[in-house]
């Protein structure tokens, strides 16, 4: 194995994939930058520290709004809309 297989095993599934800055994941959200500050903030979403920085894993951001998702209701009256 080389030196990048093994350290991506150590890390956990959150923390898997790209590195993601501030700014990138505001824009994925389509908010302002304060809006992910301050969910790393109130520790609502995974990071990791890269030195001074902070950054946000791919993986924890999809996590992040998959647990947002809400699922459509589905009526079964039989009456169109």
């Amino acid at each position: 194995m080389n030196s990048v297989s093994e350290s991506t095993l150590l890390l956990p599934d959150w923390a898997q994939g790209r590195l993601l800055t501030v700014e990138e994941v505001a824009e994925r959200l389509n908010t302002s930058v304060r809006f992910p500050r301050r969910l790393i903030e109130e520790r609502r979403i995974a990071f990791v520290h890269v030195g001074r920085k902070v950054r946000i894993p791919e993986a924890a951001l999809e996590a992040f709004i998959a647990a947002g998702l809400v699922q459509p209701i589905t009526t079964t009256s039989g009456r169109g809309a």
